[in-house]
């Protein structure tokens, strides 16, 4: 799967990432769409994820996979950070 049917959820307004994620299977006719997010913002991401297939796309996406993790990086400091991460996979029915 191409890297452009991923949602990465940060700090914008909630409505901003539910729209991407709907215009990705109306618009761009997409068979599958995974929305990512870091840290504070996965709750965001579960969010984004319930209600676009849940208001929006409802009998159309179904949630078909969630991956989490964790990964290492620097932060501003130098230290060695890890921080979790979540993959929700939607599908179309």
């Amino acid at each position: 799967m191409a890297n452009d049917n991923s949602i990465f959820i940060g700090g914008k307004p909630f409505m901003n990432y539910v729209t991407g994620v709907v215009m990705q299977f109306t618009t761009k006719n997409a068979d599958e769409v995974i929305v990512k997010a870091r840290g504070k913002f996965i709750s965001r991401a579960v969010d984004v994820a319930e209600v676009a297939s849940k208001r929006f796309l409802s009998d159309q996406v179904e949630i078909a996979n969630i991956r989490i993790d964790s990964e290492e990086f620097q932060n501003k400091e130098g230290r060695q950070v890890r921080v979790s991460i979540i993959e929700i996979l939607l599908k179309k029915k």
